[in-house]
């Protein structure tokens, strides 16, 4: 299973904090406007985990959507911090239509945003296997930021399984539009971890922060995500819904 370790890690963290999840599998592809209400109304946090390829990436976006929308605690990894970013680059930062160049041959065209690209050291690399940027690598956390709450410092390391990251060329566009970058890189190159300011918890990250977690050792993501995850379940139920 893919995403074994990733239900594991929400075990993890729910057990820190004396509680018990329940994860409900949703297939992206499934996931089309007119139902989101009805699959999504009733979580009580959000996650769109990494992968590969075109296959249901719109039905990520959808969800990203909602939790944005709906300020529903949200966390992305890998492949769910590029959704995350071409769902706001299109909704909040006006860029229509943007994506991933990963997908410009699936899609037929030319993208005008690709707000998702190739990482600056392969743009000139003409054959894919063994590019990857693979192992742990360092990121710098920013302070003030949910993910410094969550880490507590300023240099952390998670491990890595890409070939495609956020796009610098549009990175002060998505600033200017309320996009946080909490996690970049020791040399200023990659984003590493994204957040909104103006959301209760909406987290997205680059790295695979699953591969760390421990039943005795949650990682920090997974508890902030599901603290955020519980507090939404009990203002909801003070408020009856």
């Amino acid at each position: 299973d893919a995403y074994l370790s990733v239900v594991e890690s929400l075990h993890h963290a729910a057990i820190s904090q004396g509680r018990k999840v329940n994860v409900h599998l949703v297939d992206g592809e499934t996931l089309k406007e007119d139902g989101l209400e009805q699959m999504l109304a009733k979580m009580d946090g959000i996650l769109v985990p990494g992968g590969f390829g075109i296959r249901a990436f719109e039905g990520k976006i959808a969800a990203v959507t909602y939790a944005r929308e709906n300020r529903i605690p949200f966390l992305g990894i890998c492949l769910g911090l590029h959704a995350a970013v071409c769902e706001f680059a299109r909704n909040v930062a006006g860029m229509e239509d943007a994506n991933s160049s990963e997908f410009e041959e699936e899609i037929g065209h030319e993208l005008k945003y690709p707000v998702i690209d190739l990482m600056p050291d392969q743009e000139d690399i003409d054959t894919k296997g063994g590019t990857m940027r693979l192992g742990a690598y360092p990121c710098r956390v920013e302070q003030g930021t949910k993910a410094f709450e969550a880490y507590g410092e300023p240099i952390i390391y998670e491990r890595h399984r890409h070939r495609y990251e956020v796009n610098n060329a549009f990175r002060d566009r998505l600033t200017q539009t309320g996009l946080v970058f909490s996690g970049i890189s020791p040399d200023g190159r990659l984003v590493e971890m994204i957040e909104l300011p103006d959301h209760p918890w909406f987290v997205a990250s680059q790295g695979h922060p699953e591969f760390k977690s421990r039943p005795t050792r949650c990682h920090p993501l997974f508890r902030e995500f599901i603290k955020a995850s519980i507090a939404y379940r009990d203002n909801r139920q003070d408020a009856g819904s």
